[in-house]
């Protein structure tokens, strides 16, 4: 990334929800780091996975149901959870969602 910085004012403002599906978009990226914002339509899932990195999710807009390792969790705007890596985890969205996704990489 040849920017010294990345500044948005608002994550949830401008956004389009997908009629279905999901949508995802890369903010930021560079050797130590990458931040990908996605746009859930209601319903929509990514199933358990794995990351290689620790990650942080925060959710800007909307609830959702993940699951953390063994742990059932509901998320609404404002929730922040951080992940070691190689921890399963999962993502349902209960409403339109947006959701941020910043990989911590090593």
């Amino acid at each position: 990334m040849n920017e010294k910085y990345l500044y948005v004012e608002d994550l949830g403002r401008h956004v389009t929800v997908p009629d279905r599906g999901i949508l995802s978009m890369t903010l930021q990226t560079d050797e130590r780091s990458k931040i990908i914002q996605f746009v859930f339509a209601p319903g929509q899932e990514l199933s358990a996975h794995t990351a290689p990195f620790p990650a942080i999710l925060y959710i800007v807009k909307g609830e959702a149901d993940l699951t953390l390792g063994e742990d059932a969790k509901s998320a609404a705007e404002g929730t922040l959870v951080h992940m070691t890596a190689q921890l399963p985890h999962s993502v349902k969205a209960k409403t339109e969602l947006v959701m941020l996704l910043i990989m911590l990489k090593s």
